[in-house]
């Protein structure tokens, strides 16, 4: 569901405890979002602004966001114009998706200087603009519009600011009684689809709720059927909407969110009868979106940046695989070694029973207790002795191979857990995670570097590391890559601290940073060490721990693989929510 101008409205309207407050910093994670961290009477709070393609929105927000070492030119030119800047105004323009956030500061010559920020909220046309009010000049967009691009309206520094296309739609909020109901009567569409057609910021949803109450009202029998009386219709149509709308105006919402008939999770800022399970209530939009999007908007950036790493680690996996199946057939071959070596030793005994020419011969085995028949299959062409010969090279050849494919075996098998984890790592990767996912198949050998012309990075930079805190205030620390699961493991932890794996199951490192903690602790501990794993899914999974000092990293071996003893093993069913509620931030090392 997509965010309409009544969850625009509810958002503005919690926005407004903002005015008054300052900006004190601005940050933009990534191509399309900015952060602003404000100072208000309600305390420290950052807005997240999101002008995503595919996940448009604002609201308050608790989430860490990793930011790059240089920040993007429209972050810096925010930060000139409004980093520490006064909020005078926040408002909604009409029902639309767009809101203005007028800001003042001094500038560099201590004038006063009033800076508006534009936030379209229009799906794949959404944009964050940042103009100069007074002369309505684009100051910058976060994302450029060309006039290749559009015709009517160019979003580039130096350009005047259009507002996006009207849709010459009336204010749900301003409409009388009278206008609906004639409106609504000199019509035959449907009434669901006149209400988008006719109204702002009606979104289907709202449209579909309102129609439905009129069901629950009049009775499917009655509802909006073609041959009642249109007044009828219309006066019921009218009380529907006025029971929707009304609260709306009166800026008294109930945020929630819920399965509709078809299972798909659906979200707003009115109740709704639509929801058939799975309901939730928020006491803000703001906590209601944050839950509703969760990581969706992340894990699309996500899953296209990762595209190529899958690909290739699937490849090499599969590659591996087959590899697997090669060595084991070899190896079904070789351990008949024995045979060869029998076959050799029975010819060389009975070289006077068997004649050049021959393709095979029946002797007795006598290394075996009933003294049976052996057939054995000749080389015509060969003399006997030269055939037993052949035998005892093949036994000779399987027999030095053995140890060879054994070998081969282990270094196939480590490959694909190798490789394994760094699947299960990408499932759960950030995209920080997965820059330092990349540097480390470029350190192993297995990619380019493709930044090598470029700027190349520090040898002492610190991977990120996920901090948690436990309900008893305990620190406990996830690593999510290998390069972090080694940080966290062998450079962060002390001895006696309590390190956490699943058991014979990818998944993360995590540490507890205390020698005193309860059995609370633990438990959130083993937690993290499941949901962040490739049992996230199940159920009863087993958890193995153990103090640091009985950990250790082979010679030579991954990134990541350690070995370790004097475990104990308890067993948890991942819960998002409890991961979810655990306090968290990111650092860089």
């Amino acid at each position: 569901m997509a965010l309409d101008g009544i969850v625009t409205r509810a958002i503005v309207h919690e926005l407004q405890g903002c005015k008054g407050g300052r900006i004190s910093k601005i940050h933009q994670p990534n191509g399309h979002d900015v952060v602003l961290t404000l100072r208000a009477q309600r305390g420290n709070s950052k807005l997240l602004i999101s002008a995503s393609p595919t996940y448009p929105r604002v609201h308050f927000t608790e989430k860490t966001f990793v930011n790059p070492t240089e920040a993007p030119m429209f972050c810096m030119l925010l930060r000139k114009h409004c980093e520490g800047a006064i909020i005078e105004e926040i408002r909604q323009i009409g029902m639309e998706r767009i809101i203005h956030i007028d800001v003042r500061q001094r500038d560099e010559l201590g004038d006063v200087s009033v800076k508006r920020i534009i936030i379209e909220l229009m799906g794949r046309h959404s944009n964050i603009v940042l103009v100069d009010p007074i002369t309505g000049t684009i100051l910058d967009g976060i994302h450029h519009v060309t006039p290749s691009i559009s015709s009517y309206r160019v979003i580039m520094p130096g350009f005047s600011y259009t507002e996006p296309p009207e849709q010459h739609k009336s204010n749900p909020l301003e409409v009388s009684s009278t206008e609906f109901r004639n409106s609504y009567t000199a019509t035959e569409e449907e009434a669901s689809r006149w209400l988008v057609n006719s109204f702002s910021g009606l979104s289907p949803l709202i449209a579909g709720e309102i129609t439905s109450r009129v069901s629950a009202d009049q009775g499917d029998d009655h509802a909006l059927s073609e041959g009642e009386d249109a007044r009828i219709e219309a006066d019921a149509l009218w009380t529907a909407f006025e029971s929707v709308m009304g609260p709306v105006r009166d800026n008294s919402y109930t945020p929630v969110t819920g399965l509709n008939a078809k299972g798909k999770m659906i979200f707003s800022a009115v109740q709704l009868q639509s929801i058939q399970d799975a309901e939730k209530t928020y006491d803000t939009m703001s906590k209601c979106m944050e839950d509703y999007y969760g990581d969706k908007a992340e894990r699309d950036t996500v899953k296209q940046r990762v595209s190529d790493l899958l690909r290739f680690l699937q490849n090499e996996r599969s590659k591996n695989i087959k590899k697997l199946d090669n060595l084991n057939k070899d190896l079904l071959e070789a351990d008949d070694a024995d045979k060869f070596r029998l076959w050799g030793e029975l010819l060389f005994a009975s070289l006077h029973q068997v004649s050049k020419g021959d393709k095979s011969v029946e002797l007795v085995n006598f290394y075996d207790e009933d003294q049976a028949n052996i057939t054995i299959q000749l080389d015509p062409l060969l003399t006997p002795s030269d055939n037993a010969q052949r035998y005892f090279k093949r036994y000779n050849k399987y027999k030095n191979s053995l140890a060879v494919i054994h070998e081969q075996l282990g270094k196939t098998k480590d490959e694909i857990d190798y490789l394994d984890n760094l699947l299960q790592q990408l499932s759960i990767a950030s995209m920080n995670d997965i820059e330092e996912i990349r540097e480390e198949l470029v350190q192993q050998g297995y990619l380019r570097d493709r930044n090598k012309k470029g700027k190349k990075k520090k040898k002492n930079d610190r991977p990120t590391v996920h901090q948690f805190t436990s309900s008893e205030g305990i620190e406990l620390l996830v690593g999510k890559n290998n390069l972090q699961n080694e940080y966290v493991t062998n450079r962060l932890a002390s001895a006696n601290d309590t390190w956490l794996h699943t058991k014979d199951i990818p998944g993360s490192h995590v540490v507890i940073r205390s020698t005193d903690f309860g059995e609370a602790t633990l438990e959130e501990a083993a937690q993290l060490a499941a949901y962040f794993s490739q049992a996230k899914e199940s159920s009863s999974v087993p958890v193995d721990y153990t103090f640091i000092r009985h950990v250790r990293k082979p010679s030579g071996s991954k990134p990541g693989f350690v070995i370790y003893d004097h475990q104990k093993t308890l067993f948890v069913t991942p819960n998002e929510e409890l991961v979810k509620s655990l306090p968290s931030t990111i650092k860089n090392g």
